[in-house]
């Protein structure tokens, strides 16, 4: 419409292979490129000719029309590219993607199964990406799966707890890995890529006919393509062409060895260009001017200008959608958000390192940024408990109708807004022996004078027999975080107090039912939280009840393509939760209650294990760190404590915000009280100063004049004033 709208349209031939169209509106050039196989329609005009639009009616409007889906298809055309991690949004999707690497590519697919208030989940993600990276697109491809969002992929692969990742090859699963631990990853990773590159192996009917003939004349044709055949039905899955490949060629390849002493020769199934995104592809044959010709002579597809315009129109549909989706994949995750402020060491120490990402950590950040302090936060990208909240926050002042993954972004984006930094890696340990201080993370050493100590609570566990066992398999501390894997099943929370409360409403919105088990007759929760648990229709209680033991069932995992060479694996040998086993408190009684997962919500403890032998603890309430006063200052100077490590007493985001912003606030009356300001400015004021007293020393007897550095040519402004009046 809008190429109808103009007067007049130019059009200007750039070279052998496009044409530029183009039209001036507002003083403005608007530009665009089509196909030189158009000029047959553009024949009528001469290149950099103005054609009125009037004298074009035989084609301008329809002819425009037509060629605007195929000047999209150009430009889409260039920008589609294989993304680094793709986002699967459909078990329609993730079938098509595996079936096409196990038939034209033959890369092993890692799939990430999570879940968006999965604090496990946010922490391993930048992993994820990081290797992905790493491993390379020629390698592997990697696949992210939100379970919530695709409940039936993980129903179909039994996905239990999350973060899981499953490893396939040739369309086949054969590994699995649960929970989130970087260097696990990598070696299943590495494991999986070393499998395909070694079943990367084919062997021809031809070659196996040839064969025979100089091992074995009296084989007939019929036995060797039976003997064929039979290799080819090992790989029963995406082998549309009855090819005899990967483990079971190898392994024919074996056994024809130890017979006749002699190997069969193998080649190679899929190429290192087979193997290479589209995008890659095309951008090395225009480097290397290997442009493949659509000519219909040299080439079975058809000509883009011999298709029909519902061909084109659904081609176009086809990779608007596919560019949509890689777009949303760069800028529509937020996994890996914590790059955009990420830390990098300098030359002096830190003036506050803040360890924890929940809300003491965030707020403490806060007001350290707005201080001028520039404080560096170590945490994972997990928020603490707040993270894995996936109700509302209801009790926290200003807040209405967000979750706490929300909150935590919230405080995350305004922290950073202020010049806080963020190093995405956990604490080891502290070396409280040395000044400045040392923070050891898993990667990496910082420096740094003061340290605000935010890192939270961890969950209790039951420690009953089974519970270990099956974690992973049914037994979770977070329904946020494993909920959706147990869609219309039973389930069970362990608990009374809040926590417990929120958990069974998580789970109750997917869940078949929920079965709170609570030791005592009445719960500790808040009156409101207990109340909507007791009046909604699909929780159960039991009440003076314990859980004394899980239940589980072992399962034998697949871990091959369902050959005879290797068909189960025993180590991938994994337990899941069948029932518990509940004791009345008052009667003694025992009883079994079937169920598909237990979710523990007993309490938590401070995560506070690496400052053992470093701080004082507080001696009524284990883990808890000593403050001194009303302060947020312990036992060593320099270190302050700040939330759920050192409250005993009331354990609230809230609280835990308000004493964050205390122990910034002290922090930053401790450094000015030790005369510890900006290291690297006061470097650089003295350095400064230093280089301007080297200026003046050259001649004492003659002031510094601004206007001699600019060669003399400059009047100042007494001169200049004088010469006008």
């Amino acid at each position: 419409t809008f190429f109808r709208e103009q007067n007049t349209i130019t059009i200007t031939t750039k070279h052998t292979l496009l044409v530029e169209l183009s039209y001036k509106k507002d003083g403005i050039v608007h530009l665009a490129l089509i196909s030189f196989r158009f000029q047959p329609i553009l024949n009528k005009a001469s290149p950099s000719d103005k054609i009125p639009l009037g004298s074009m009616l035989q084609w301008s409007y329809s002819s425009v029309l037509r060629l605007c889906p195929l000047l999209l298809l150009v430009i889409t055309q260039s920008t589609l590219a294989r993304p680094l991690v793709r986002q699967i949004r459909s078990s329609h999707e993730f079938d098509r993607l595996i079936e096409k690497h196990a038939t034209t590519t033959g890369l092993p697919v890692i799939a990430d199964f999570y879940s968006d208030g999965c604090g496990p989940c946010r922490q391993i993600a930048p992993v994820f990406q990081q290797l992905a990276k790493e491993t390379g697109q020629e390698t592997a491809v990697f696949v992210k799966i939100n379970t919530q969002a695709v409940p039936d992929l993980a129903g179909r692969f039994g996905i239990r707890s999350i973060p899981t990742f499953i490893f396939f090859h040739n369309g086949v699963k054969v590994d699995v890995l649960n929970g989130a631990s970087g260097q696990a990853l990598q070696q299943y990773i590495s494991g999986v890529v070393s499998k395909s590159r070694r079943d990367n192996v084919l062997i021809r009917p031809e070659t196996l006919e040839k064969y025979y003939k100089e091992v074995d004349p009296t084989k007939t044709k019929d036995e060797v393509e039976k003997v064929y055949l039979k290799c080819a039905d090992m790989n029963k899955k995406h082998n549309p062409k009855k090819q005899c490949h990967g483990a079971a060629a190898l392994n024919l390849s074996k056994g024809l060895k130890k017979k006749y002493n002699k190997s069969v020769e193998t080649t190679v199934r899929f190429t290192e260009e087979d193997r290479k995104p589209a995008d890659k592809k095309q951008n090395e044959e225009q480097a290397t001017g290997k442009v493949k010709t659509t000519d219909a002579a040299s080439s079975n597809k058809p000509n883009l200008h011999l298709a029909t315009k519902e061909d084109l129109l659904e081609e176009l549909e086809k990779r608007l959608e596919a560019e949509t989706e890689a777009m949303e994949e760069e800028l529509g995750e937020d996994d890996f958000a914590e790059f955009e402020h990420s830390y990098s060491p300098g030359d002096f120490p830190e003036r506050v390192t803040i360890i924890g990402g929940g809300p003491a950590g965030m707020s403490a950040a806060i007001y350290a940024a707005r201080a001028g302090l520039r404080p560096v936060v170590v945490a994972p990208p997990m928020g603490g408990q707040l993270q894995g909240k996936g109700v509302d926050v209801e009790n926290y002042p200003g807040l209405a109708n967000v979750t706490g993954p929300e909150v935590v972004a919230a405080m995350r984006d305004q922290a950073a807004a202020f010049g806080a930094v963020f190093e995405c890696e956990e604490v080891v340990k502290i070396d409280s022996s040395v000044r400045p201080f040392k923070v050891h993370t898993n990667s990496s050493v910082i420096e740094t004078h003061a340290i605000i100590v935010a890192t939270g609570a961890q969950s209790n566990w039951l420690n009953i027999p089974g519970e270990y066992e099956m974690r992973g398999g049914g037994v979770s501390s977070c329904a946020v975080c494993d909920g959706a894997a147990f869609y219309q099943k039973d389930v069970v929370v362990i608990g009374g107090g809040d926590t417990a409360m929120e958990e069974a409403l998580v789970l109750a919105r997917t869940s078949k039912s929920v079965t709170v088990v609570h030791r005592r007759n009445e719960f500790r929760a808040s009156k409101v939280l207990a109340q909507r648990v007791m009046e909604h229709p699909s929780i159960k209680i039991k009440w003076n009840s314990i859980v004394t033991k899980i239940i589980g069932e072992k399962v034998v995992s697949e871990s091959s393509d369902g050959s005879e060479v290797d068909a189960i694996d025993f180590d991938q040998e994994k337990a899941y939760v069948t029932g518990i086993q509940l004791s009345n408190v008052e009667t003694g009684e025992e009883t079994v209650l079937p169920t598909s997962a237990v979710f523990v919500a007993i309490g938590h403890t401070p995560a506070t294990s690496f400052l053992k032998g470093i701080v004082e603890f507080d001696e009524e309430h284990q883990g808890y760190i000593k403050t001194i006063g009303r302060s947020t200052k312990t036992s060593v100077p320099g270190i302050f404590a700040a939330g759920d490590v050192s409250d005993a007493t009331y354990r609230q985001a809230v609280t835990s915000a308000g004493s964050g912003a205390a122990a910034a606030l002290d922090a930053e009356r401790w450094l000015s009280e030790e005369g510890l300001g900006n290291e690297q400015a006061e470097f650089e004021a003295e350095l400064l100063a230093e280089l301007m007293a080297d200026g003046m020393e050259k001649d004492d007897s003659v002031g510094y004049n601004i206007y001699d550095d600019a060669g003399g040519r400059i009047e100042g402004l007494r001169e200049s004033a004088r010469v006008e009046l």
